[in-house]
């Protein structure tokens, strides 16, 4: 019976943090909105730490069975094979089941970290729900960094264009004096805000800080903000959160919470080598003319304050975007996702404040999640319309309309969120080439929206030849975008009882043949009513044959950038 009694304890125990590892967010309707970015591995990670209570209990557990199993055997005078076969089992037993609580388990006080998060994430189904039906927005990299514009003393200097304090290794005061003298006299809230809306954006994502630790607003934490140090002397972000209020798109800021090279000390390097000893990568950290602060200074009277007086200055927001949580650890990541919600309780955090604590996930910079990861999560994909977040001058790579039209149909086939970039001058104004792509992508949403605002993945999110794999900033910049669309690639988004097929090919013969139908049900396939081409209000013909649709289109295209077809089902 005690050595019942232990194994069920154990069972309990298990089973415990097997329900604490449990995490699914579902709305008020019980659909399931996102799969926690917390998933098997990370919950591996996050329970492998500080479990003294393993070896504790493992080693009492055992010693407690042997003990028990010899007494047992010198009453009755035996000490055979199978009794120490016997206590072989045993312990095997308790060890695997001691193991499994090890794998699946972490101290009490990270642990209640988790339940609490957990708690405050499920609280957000319906501003989830919103964020993921709004599906395009606009990123805005504005600073003192758009002055330099990738030259810094006549040299082009290499890298992003917000990093060049960075990598040219700029001085704190001379980074400080350069800030002197930002002037962007252009500025007009109103007109970013109409351009977002006209490329069909829903919301915009404006910088009060990046790691260059200037604030583009008026912060009482610090007087190194654009109103106390700067001849323009005004706050452009509280003016774009008022224009944003005004046009009906939904605001929210990025804010560099881990990084600030010019109060952040060493971005929490000096914090990750006491961890870890061996730990050598640097990067982001400023080394060259660190600030006299440590970086837990830094956090709680800098970033901590700003995070305060930009949630309290700023209510209704829809997301905040932190950014490079680097060598941040679990509690500070926490702190910061708290933060939020202590004001905001609605308002959603990205995966990138650190430690798997964010309401949905942020893909790699121009990068698109492949069609698994993808699956049963809300996320985002931030990407620029050149090289470059931060206005650069000689950067001229500039994305086409198709390809921009490739990234907002792959990612919404994969039921993700596209964040596109615009990087303004020094000036306050957006780059003429960037107002001629949300020029061309407003054209095309204007007709084709409905495919995308508030559509879901379907059964699959593509058919055809054509099989890219976006692989991030680096990688584009080298490699370009030389891919030619055939007539037979499509991509599918799903909204009631409403099929979207999208094709960034006009075929020659006038003639789209779609086979993925034949994955429905043959009851299903049978129950289609219509088919429509959006943005034309002529009727066309289409047949099922063989488990496949043809459509005849009509001579004159709605948009020179593909088409869009609308299958309605009956409900």
């Amino acid at each position: 019976m005690e050595n019942q009694s232990i194994t069920k304890g154990l069972r309990k125990k298990n089973k415990d943090y097997k329900r604490a590892l449990r995490i699914e967010h579902v709305d008020a309707q019980g659909e399931k909105l996102i799969s926690s970015k917390t998933n098997s591995s990370n919950c591996l990670k996050l329970r492998l730490m500080n479990c003294n209570w393993f070896h504790e209990d493992l080693l009492h557990s055992l010693n407690y069975l042997h003990r028990k199993t010899i007494e047992k055997d010198t009453v009755n005078g035996k000490n055979t094979k199978r009794n120490i076969l016997a206590i072989k089992k045993v312990s095997v037993l308790v060890f695997c089941m001691i193991l499994t609580i090890f794998v699946f388990s972490q101290t009490k006080e990270k642990d209640a970290i988790v339940q609490e998060w957990d708690k405050m994430h499920q609280s957000k189904g319906k501003a989830l729900k919103e964020f993921n039906e709004s599906k395009f927005g606009m990123f805005i990299h504005w600073g003192v960094y758009s002055l330099p514009a990738g030259i810094w003393k006549g040299e082009k200097i290499k890298g992003l264009g917000e990093w060049i304090m960075y990598h040219a290794q700029i001085p704190r005061e001379e980074y400080k004096n350069l800030c002197m003298s930002f002037n962007p006299v252009k500025f007009n809230a109103e007109e970013w805000v109409k351009a977002a809306k006209m490329a069909g954006m829903k919301y915009i994502v404006a910088m009060p800080k990046h790691h260059d630790g200037f604030a583009m607003y008026d912060s009482k934490v610090t007087d190194y903000d654009i109103v106390d140090i700067t001849p323009f002397g005004r706050d452009p972000i509280t003016e774009l959160y008022q224009a944003c209020q005004k046009y009906g798109i939904r605001f929210s800021i990025y804010y560099s919470h881990s990084i600030d090279w010019m109060d952040g000390g060493d971005a929490g390097y000096a914090q990750k080598k006491k961890e870890n000893p061996e730990h050598s990568d640097n990067y982001g950290a400023n080394l060259w003319d660190p600030s006299y602060a440590s970086y837990e200074k830094y956090i709680e009277e800098k970033a901590k304050p700003q995070m305060k007086e930009l949630l309290h200055k700023f209510p209704g927001m829809q997301e905040i975007w932190y950014d490079f949580p680097r060598f941040m650890n679990r509690e500070q990541s926490f702190d910061f996702y708290k933060l939020a919600y202590g004001i905001q309780p609605s308002c959603l955090v990205n995966s990138r404040v650190g430690n798997n604590f964010g309401d949905f996930v942020v893909s790699g910079d121009n990068q698109i999640l492949d069609n698994e990861k993808s699956k049963n999560i809300i996320w985002e994909a931030p990407g620029t319309l050149n090289n470059t977040w931060g206005y650069k001058s000689y950067d001229t790579d500039w994305k086409s309309t198709k390809e921009l039209l490739y990234w907002i149909t792959e990612i919404t086939s994969k039921g993700g969120n596209y964040l596109l970039n615009v990087g303004p001058t020094a000036k306050g104004v957006f780059p003429e080439e960037s107002l001629k792509q949300l020029k061309a992508i407003g054209e095309w949403m204007n007709i084709n929206g409905e495919s995308v605002y508030g559509t879901k993945r379907w059964l699959v999110n593509h058919e055809g030849p054509t099989n890219l794999l976006m692989k991030g900033t680096d990688n584009r910049e080298k490699q370009g975008f030389n891919t030619n669309f055939t007539a037979e690639d499509f991509w599918f988004s799903s909204k009631d009882n409403y099929l979207y097929v999208t094709s960034l090919k006009w075929p020659d013969n006038q003639k789209a043949f779609i086979k993925s139908l034949s994955l429905l049900p043959k009851d299903e396939m049978n129950g289609l009513k219509s088919v429509q081409l959006l943005g034309c209000s002529e009727k066309i013909s289409w047949k099922i044959e063989n488990y496949k649709i043809e459509v005849l289109l009509p001579s004159k295209r709605p948009n020179s950038n593909g088409y869009v077809l609308k299958l309605t089902f009956e409900k």
